[in-house]
């Protein structure tokens, strides 16, 4: 793969009350949402389009989800 090829993660996170979608790497979030689980389903259509993983973390910071949805390994278990 090359490094044209390299997509960045999406992350679902806080933002003050509210939840952040944000693109690794990048300051300003995408979107921001009132419900977790909206934030949650912009970034997993996201995440498909740009075949990359979607990470989500709870409110303390820890992650709770990873999902890859492109450049898996095919020969890799897991």
């Amino acid at each position: 793969m090359s490094k044209e090829e390299v997509t960045k993660n999406v992350w679902v996170t806080t933002h003050g009350e509210q939840w952040a979608v944000k693109i690794a790497g990048e300051e300003k979030p995408l979107k921001i949402f009132d419900r977790k689980d909206d934030a949650l389903e912009f970034a997993k259509e996201r995440a498909k389009k740009e075949k990359t993983e979607l990470i989500s973390q709870k409110r303390d910071g820890k992650i709770n989800l990873k999902n890859s949805y492109g450049h898996d390994d095919p020969y890799k278990k897991g």
